[in-house]
This record gives C-alpha cells, sequence and structure tokens, in this order.
C-alpha cells in the first residue's frame, strides 16, 4: 500500500493525473492532495476515495512514497527538497526541474533502459506529451528504415498553459462576437478565431518556452538514435489536444504498407480512412496518439515512397498523466519491499 502525494492536485493536469492514477496499478494507495489558495479545503476525489484538497505545509511529505508536482512551476521549486528529504519519490510535471543536476527525462513507451533512475537519482521529470508522441513516431520508422531528415509543426491548445488560459480564449471569443474588449491578461493577443506563432510582449504563456522544453525532451529522449527534428509551435484557438503536422525524409524508398505496419502497435492508433482524420476532438479522452499517413501526391510508384507527410493528433493532458505514471511504476523497484527484520 503506497502513500500519494499530488501537489496542484485542482490543476488541469491534477484531475487528469488522478484519473489516471485510478486506473492504474497504484489505484489502491493512499492520496494526500494538495494545493494552495482558493483550492484549499475542497472536497476531491481519486477513484473511490474521498478526502480534502490541503496546504502544502512543511510536513506534507512525510511518509508518502511519491510526489507528483503538478501544479507551477514556483509550488514545485519551492516544495520538492522537501519531498525528497521526506524519502518520496519525486515527478516533476510542471517543468520547474528540467535544468537540475541528475534530474532525468524519462518516458517507458520509449527504448532508453540505459538512462533509468537509480537510487541517486533526485528526481524524474516524465517527458512532455508533444515530446512522447514525436519520439514514438520517429523510433518506430527509425526501426524500419534510417530517417534522414523530419520537420514538424506542433499546434498548441489553450490547456497546455492552465485554466487561465483557456478561460481566456473562452471569454475573447464571447467578447470578440459581441465587439467588447477582449482580456489578454494570458496571451496579451487574440487568440480566439486566430494562429499565432509568437505572443505578445506582455504575455504570461510562452510558446518559445515550450518549443524549447520539447526540443530538449526530445533529445534527451533520442538519445542521438536519429537525426534532430526540426520543430516550430503555432497556438491554436483550441482548448484541447495536441495537432502534429509531420514531414518525413528517409534515406531510401519504402513500401507505404511496411510503414503503416512500421507505425502501427501499442501507443498508436493507424487512421487508414479519410473520413476518420485525427482531430483534436476525436483524440480528447484517447489513450492512443492517433496518426494518419499521406504521401505526395502524383508521385511515379505510388506504393512506395521516401518522403511523406504524418497528421497526428493527442490528448495532451491525458498523455502526460499516463507517461508520468508509468514513470511512477518503473520507480517502484526503488522502493523498500516487505520487513526489514
Amino acid at each position: 500500500m503506497y502513500r500519494i502525494a499530488i501537489a496542484g492536485a485542482s490543476t488541469l493536469l491534477g484531475k487528469e493525473l488522478k484519473e489516471a492514477l485510478s486506473e492504474s496499478p497504484m489505484a489502491a494507495a493512499n492520496f494526500v492532495l494538495l494545493d494552495q489558495d482558493e483550492a484549499l479545503g475542497t472536497l476531491d476525489q481519486v477513484g473511490d476515495e474521498v478526502t480534502f484538497v490541503q496546504p502544502v505545509a512543511p510536513d506534507a511529505f512525510e511518509k508518502t512514497d511519491f510526489t507528483f508536482f503538478c501544479g507551477s512551476a514556483d509550488l514545485t521549486r519551492k516544495h520538492w527538497k522537501q519531498a525528497l528529504t521526506a524519502g518520496s519519490s519525486v515527478l516533476d510535471l510542471s517543468g520547474a526541474l528540467d535544468q537540475e543536476a541528475g534530474v532525468l527525462v524519462r518516458a517507458p513507451w520509449i527504448g532508453m533502459d540505459s538512462s533509468s533512475a537509480d537510487l541517486f537519482t533526485p528526481a524524474v521529470v516524465p517527458a512532455h506529451s508533444a515530446a512522447l508522441v514525436l519520439a514514438l513516431i520517429l523510433e518506430r520508422l527509425y526501426a524500419k528504415v534510417p530517417v534522414h531528415s523530419a520537420w514538424a509543426t506542433l499546434l498548441l491548445p489553450a490547456s497546455e498553459f492552465g485554466r487561465a488560459a483557456m478561460d481566456e480564449l473562452h471569454q475573447q471569443t464571447i467578447n470578440l462576437l459581441s465587439f467588447q474588449t477582449m482580456p489578454r491578461a494570458k496571451f496579451d493577443a487574440q487568440s480566439a478565431y486566430n494562429m499565432l506563432s509568437g505572443l505578445g510582449e506582455n504575455a504570461t504563456a510562452s510558446l518559445i518556452g515550450i518549443e524549447a522544453r520539447v526540443r530538449q525532451h526530445l533529445s534527451q529522449l533520442a538519445g542521438h538514435r536519429w537525426p534532430p527534428l526540426a520543430l516550430q509551435t503555432i497556438l491554436a484557438p483550441v482548448f484541447h489536444g495536441h495537432t502534429f503536422s509531420i514531414s518525413v525524409e528517409l534515406e531510401r524508398a519504402v513500401e507505404i504498407a511496411g510503414l503503416e505496419e512500421a507505425l502501427s502497435g501499442d501507443h498508436i492508433d493507424l487512421v487508414l480512412e479519410d473520413t476518420d482524420s485525427p482531430s483534436n476532438l476525436a483524440a480528447t479522452g484517447q489513450n492512443d496518439v492517433l496518426v494518419r499517413l499521406r504521401t505526395e501526391v502524383g508521385t511515379r510508384n505510388p506504393s512506395e515512397t521516401s518522403r511523406f507527410w504524418l497528421w497526428a493528433a493527442s490528448d495532451n493532458l491525458r498523455l502526460q498523466a499516463q507517461n508520468a505514471v508509468e514513470c511512477a511504476l518503473e520507480l517502484r523497484r526503488l522502493r523498500p519491499q516487505g520487513t526489514v527484520q
């Protein structure tokens, strides 16, 4: 029976993490829900266990086996060492510990056994869900044939930046249709009915920060096994779900049926029909990444290709929560088992 603390339990990611844990082998654990400000004292639930959201007190992490930080980066920086000192395994979903010495970026779905955590690992950062999607696709392709080069455009939803960003997109949409002034505190730009490659100078959200984090995590997951991927991020006027436009060039031509076979498997749902095209709406609540393969029009041999496009979609919060749970399950081997006589 484990004791699990969730710091930032009332955030969008915290709510998704609670659901993922309740569906995992850790569902029988005792849960401590932690947060700050207006969330304190509210009644919440993980699986069948109902509990109150508590403040992050100095003794909040006592006797906890795992602590998930899924609130703000400031919350993580302030309290993660308290959890570590209390003997808890720390998993950071906030992005605060990416640059900390010894901290590992992990995605157990990707074959990186050499970088598994050990007793000297201070914390684990579950890889960003966009980096996880790109790594899954590149790893599957590279197992079939070497990838010469790859480019991707990542379309980010408002939920990537938290509940306040979703509220701002919602309010902008309402105000725009009623010819009223739009709120701009989060993006400092019109995000409703608009596509943005950059935000206003007073924006509290950061496209550059997300892009840099995805690049870093993808590089660490790749481990020099495939060429660097060229990436740009765009803010899309949607509330939820990542979508990706990916262009790939292989070292040699491969049969399309072989590519489809290489991409298929655990965690990827290959869509074969145009009528079922992947979308952020279709991916909502799904555990798998939806992928559609398209070849260039007018190729001489339509049965094989060395260059093609992929259109993919995933539930950004659900994938992030799933990866965090997988990381915790991987860390279980480091926890003491049984009773010392």
